[in-house]
């Protein structure tokens, strides 16, 4: 699961010593040429095109190292800027981070139309230009304002992950989809490990490597420049990859017909609003339930760490950070197998709805499973815990299956392609939305869980559980994908519209 949780969680109390405190690790006119979409969700004979999947996975690659490479200085050098007492450090940097996502929310839409419109390659240079450019910018901010402004132009320039969702769907089938988003899925977590590796490695590089770059002053002067350098440069190359080998796929065609007929009688009609398309059967169940599995990944990503470092007693597991980086060492390696192995074999065999489905029962069972191994441990059956846990776990993180699945969900409910790239745009505003809040939510929960010992420190999986619950309700009430699309075939010969009259 993506490491999401942003800003430092406050444990330690002034009075109780027990409760540690751990980072987390981490448009009005058409255009003359109207556009189509390239057939690519009929023909299931159609073989994946690898090499354009790997050139869009090596630009998705780039959001997560931007994003996650400020994790291990964020904190600081916020102080460092802020001049921060250690109490206003968390705040300051969770602030940052949730102005990003609120950005994002605030323009992904506007980013979708553009990539209905005007095309999506163009779009997606554009963005990676400009994520690049941002995310270099933000190392040499020597404010706290300027840190703000910087993650909120990288914000702004979100263009990137709802195009590259949509071209992969665009060039794969029904048969080839669930192979190619597990690729997106797999590169994304790897953005998630090397993001914070080089964030860190490359942090004030005048104290970690004195030999090297101790007598330079421009690092002396701004000692998170480096990997904010580096990371832009990693994304120009996506510029570069993007630009010379990617293929548009929503190309254009001549507004004219043969025989004669006027470019106005050929025009196909402009996309449906995103207020139409939110109408449209299906939409509002998937967006919604995209939402609810989101707030469980973030929610969990944000306590997860907390939990592992607390002590047993206070109903964590007591973990050292060697223990720590080995844990999710494993959990990772186990949703790798999950996503690139398990899924797609299991998708084609059961579908989209059934995989939903099994992560919706699997999610309260690993919720209730941390407590329990908490248990464990408070009896001192450390032998069966160490036995019990890593397997455990391991199995527990299939329900990261569901991010995938998701997201094909999305593209079987989509009215058509022309909306695609929109339909992925307000997904994912929704998506920034709950990672706005969520981290720091849930992290001050676990929190005072573990301060008041409510329910012996078990409150927080309570309250994971009863949401958890609720997407085992929602899965259940997931459209018909393939009656959706008879209704659609059925309309667009007899003329109706599907959208509810856009």
């Amino acid at each position: 699961m993506a490491k999401d949780a942003t800003e430092q969680t406050p444990l330690l109390g002034a009075e109780d010593s027990d409760i540690v405190e751990v980072e987390p690790i981490p448009i009005s006119e058409p255009v003359d040429a109207p556009l189509h979409h390239v057939d690519s969700g009929t023909d299931d004979g159609k073989p994946l095109p690898v090499w354009q999947i790997a050139a869009l996975c090596y630009a998705r690659w780039v959001e997560p190292v931007a994003f996650f490479s400020i994790f291990p200085y964020i904190n600081q050098m916020a102080q460092e800027n802020g001049k921060l007492a250690d109490t206003d450090v968390g705040f300051y940097s969770g602030l940052i981070e949730s102005l990003f996502s609120l950005t994002q929310m605030m323009v992904m839409i506007l980013w979708g139309r553009a990539a209905d419109r005007f095309g999506r390659k163009p779009v997606l240079v554009f963005s990676l230009v400009g994520v690049s450019f941002a995310t270099a910018l933000f190392g040499m901010a020597r404010t706290i304002w300027q840190m703000m402004l910087f993650r909120c132009l990288a914000g702004v320039f979100a263009g990137t992950i709802v195009t590259i969702r949509t071209m992969i769907s665009e060039h794969s089938t029904s048969a080839t989809q669930a192979r190619a988003f597990s690729w997106f899925a797999f590169t994304g977590n790897m953005g998630i490990l090397f993001g914070p590796l080089i964030g860190g490695a490359l942090a004030d590089p005048a104290r970690q490597y004195p030999g090297a770059f101790g007598n330079v002053r421009f690092f002396l002067d701004y000692p998170y420049a480096l990997p904010s350098i580096v990371v832009g440069v990693i994304g120009l190359s996506a510029v570069a990859v993007t630009a010379l080998f990617v293929d548009e796929t929503l190309v254009r065609r001549p507004s004219g017909r043969s025989g004669g007929e006027s470019g106005a009688a050929a025009a196909k009609p402009a996309p449906p609003s995103a207020w139409a398309l939110l109408r449209s059967p299906g939409v509002p169940t998937v967006l919604y339930t995209y939402g609810h599995i989101m707030l469980l990944a973030y929610s969990y990503t944000a306590i997860i760490p907390v939990f592992w470092s607390t002590k047993v007693p206070l109903g964590g597991l007591g973990f050292t950070p060697l223990q720590i980086s080995l844990m999710m060492g494993v959990m990772g390696l186990a949703q790798a197998v999950w996503i690139l192995l398990v899924f797609p074999p299991l998708h084609r065999r059961a579908g989209t709805n059934a995989v939903l489905r099994r992560c919706a029962a699997a999610y309260p069972l690993l919720f209730v499973l941390c407590p329990a191994l908490n248990l464990l441990l408070r009896r001192g059956a450390h032998t069966t815990f160490w036995a019990l846990a890593p397997p455990l776990l391991c199995l527990g993180v299939g329900v990261s299956m569901s991010f995938t699945a998701i997201q094909l969900a999305l593209n079987d409910v989509s009215p058509g392609p022309a909306t695609l790239g929109t339909l992925n745009a307000l997904a994912l505003a929704v998506v920034s939305g709950v990672r706005a809040f969520s981290p720091a939510l849930f992290g001050s929960l676990f929190a005072v869980g573990a301060r008041t010992q409510l329910l012996d420190g078990y409150a927080i999986w309570v309250v994971m559980v009863a949401i958890a619950a609720g997407f085992t309700v929602v899965s259940r009430r997931l459209p018909d994908y393939d009656a959706l699309r008879r209704a659609g075939e059925r309309e667009a010969l007899l003329g109706e519209p599907r959208d509810g009259g856009e």
